[in-house]
This record gives C-alpha cells, structure tokens and sequence, in this order.
C-alpha cells in the first residue's frame, strides 16, 4: 500500500493524479494546506499500517516531524519526500528527501514534474504524450513560466481546477490522460474557460481601484484585498505598477498573504520566510500573524488607493518628445523629460528636481515611488501647455 500527502494546489493535485494513475487503488491521497500537514504525518505515524509507504510532495514537515520521519525511514526505509521549494532545500541532508529547485538544464522545477520523473524512473509510471503535456503544463504554470513562454493553456488548466471539486478535475484529467493522445480541453471546457476569463478581467479591473503602495522594510509593496484569482491579480497589478517591488494580497476570511513579483531581482520566497512562509522567489505565501497583520493591515488601512495613469491619451504619452504631464494628490504637478539621449529630467512644480535619470523607468519609477504621481489625461496635458504658452 502507498500514502500520498499533497498539496491542496494544482501542483498538489497534479502529483495525486500521477499517484492514482501509477498505483490505482493501492494508493490513499491526502490533499492538505501548509498547516494540516504535520497533522496527516502525526495521524499516519500513529494509526497507518507500518508497511505503508508514503509519499509527501510539494509540502514540507515541520522539525519534530522531520525527526519523526528520519527515524521511521531508518526502521522501515518507505518514505520519499518531492520538493522544489527553496526553503526544502535541508531536506537533501536525508537518504528520503529530494528537493531540486532548478534541473540541470536550467528549468525550474515543480512538484508534479519531480514525482513524474521518479515515477517513470522506477517503472511505476508508463510515460505517455499525454501525461508528459499535463505535467509540462502544470510545471509551467506552477513555476510562472507560462506568462514568459505566453503559454495560455498552462493557465486554463488552473482556471480549470478551480471551478470544479478537486475529485471531478481528478476524475476528469484521468481519464483524458488514459484515453487520449495528447491532452487538451473538451469543447464544454472551452466555454466555460471563455467565460471564466471575463470574470477574471471584471475582477482585476475592481481590485486595480484598491490597490494601495506602502514601504515595508526595504521594499515598496502593493497591496490589495482579495479572496480569488492570487496568481492572475499579482500578475496583472505586477504589470499595471512596475514601480512596486512586489505584490501582498490579503486572504482576511483565511488569514493569509500571497505574495507575487514580476521582478527578477526580488525574491519573495524571503519576505514571506520572514513571516515563517514559503514558496518561490516570484509567488510565495504566509500566514497572517501578528507582526505580518501590523505591517499590511494596520499601517496601511489608512491610505488611499493608487491612482491609476490615464489609458486612452494621444498626447500626453509616455516617452513623449513632449515631456510626460503627472501629478499626485497634493496638487504638485510633474513634468518628465529627455534633455539628452543620456538624461531624463524631472521638473516639480516647474523647478527642476536635482536627481537625474538614465531611462523614462527609473524617472517614472522615482516618481510613483516617491510622490504616487499618475499620467493625466490629455485634457489636462493640453491645458497646461495652453497656460505655458500664454505665459511666453
């Protein structure tokens, strides 16, 4: 007999349907979120039968069942740990730990991928087409990588597995995995992802209205609250304000954080380990405790939301020859321009600032950063240079 404690995650669930395909009714899975899992390895320890082998994938124990786990792989030798988590990583000290965050060909990993590969090694698992696309998809979206390689069937397999129970996207995916060639949606899937993208886009437009920025420690973050759709919202806010670091979205019914950067210079895989989280450098997560409460709640209930820039100008553009017209909500209006190919101005209420800049990016960046200045509309734009030219 075979016990696999999952992730409650596409990622998770990916690594059940392989259990299932591999070992079939030999095998009990347990999708768990990161604080049920100690619970399940206590549960198993104490009541399971001892010849039960036990997978754990895409979780981690904490350290008294770590030691627990060592000492039952030194008595009974059946347990094998899969991780990609960078916080894992000591996992690799023990002979049943196998944590790799990136593969020798410089891909990152997930866990579905890792559990895939040992399963077709060991001759548990027949590979097929099939099953290789499933879990590349899964992988891809798991690791971000779809919105790079603009993999958008990576992201429809998530949108999936969350509108139907976890038992009907398992029942579903294996039987499409045993039956068909290669993997794809069925034409009512289709529909419904279709649908399933218009509330995504309506939901994202909502929460682009609420998002306010804050300096936490040394980083400028975003935050907003929001119960759905963490991965696609972090995305897209990520892209709508370049200028914030990262990301935190507030889960108040759940109390937890999720985390998510476009940037590859953050990591915030540490700032949710500062929180006793994880996860990876561009999507991690952590409980709301006490100090994370204080930080994203109490210090920034106050603030208002950022201002959007204006989306629909034909003259006061971005990069503009021009110069691009901003201002913020103490009235100070901002002026962004080129004086060489080498240097960006900015002028505060028509004084010139003393910092320069060698791209619009970094100017604008200080800009948002530092004043929450937003791009106005034309008719702003062209009343100011009304009044400029009156003036000369």
């Amino acid at each position: 007999m075979y016990k696999l404690l999952s992730h409650n995650d596409l990622d998770g669930v990916g690594c059940g349907i392989l259990a299932k395909l591999a070992f079939g009714k030999q095998v009990k899975v347990r999708y768990n979120s990161v604080s049920s899992l100690n619970r399940e390895i206590e549960f198993f320890l104490e009541n399971d039968n001892p010849e039960t082998f036990l997978f754990i994938t895409d979780l981690s124990p904490n350290k008294e069942n770590e030691n627990k786990l060592d000492d039952f792989y030194r008595a009974k030798g059946k347990i094998q740990l899969l991780d990609h988590h960078k916080t894992a990583l000591h996992f690799n000290e023990y002979e049943w730990g196998y944590v790799i965050v990136e593969d020798n060909e410089g891909r990152l990993t997930s866990a579905t991928s890792l559990f895939y590969q040992y399963l077709v090694k060991h001759r548990l698992l027949e590979a097929t087409d099939a099953i290789t696309e499933f879990v590349e998809l899964v992988r891809q979206y798991d690791t971000w990588e779809w919105e790079k390689n603009e993999n958008h069937q990576a992201h429809s397999l998530n949108s999936l597995f969350y509108l139907v129970s976890i038992e009907e996207f398992e029942e579903k995916m294996m039987e499409r995995l045993v039956t068909s060639e290669h993997f794809d949606f069925d034409e009512f899937e289709k529909r419904l992802l279709n649908m399933e993208e218009d509330k995504i886009d309506r939901y994202i437009r909502r929460k682009k209205r609420e998002i306010v920025q804050s300096e936490t420690g040394e980083h400028m973050a975003g935050i907003v609250y929001a119960e759905s759709y963490h991965s696609e919202l972090g995305s897209e806010l990520g892209k709508e304000y370049p200028h914030l670091d990262y990301i935190a979205i507030l889960n108040m019914g759940g109390k937890r954080i999720s985390l998510r950067t476009i940037h590859d210079h953050i990591d915030v895989s540490e700032i949710a380990g500062y929180f006793g989280g994880g996860g990876h450098q561009k999507a991690s997560g952590c409980s709301l405790t006490e100090e994370a409460y204080k930080q994203f709640v109490l210090d920034t209930f106050h603030l208002e939301p950022i201002q959007e820039d204006a989306k629909r100008n034909r003259y006061n553009l971005k990069h503009s020859s021009f110069g691009s017209l901003y201002k913020n909500r103490s009235e100070n209006v901002f002026l962004l321009y080129q004086t060489n190919k080498q240097n960006w101005m900015i002028e505060k209420n028509k004084t010139v600032m003393e910092q320069t800049f060698t791209s619009f990016e970094d100017s604008e960046q200080f800009l948002k950063r530092n004043y929450e200045a937003w791009l106005v509309r034309d008719d702003q734009f062209v009343e100011y240079l009304m009044n400029e030219v009156k003036k000369n």
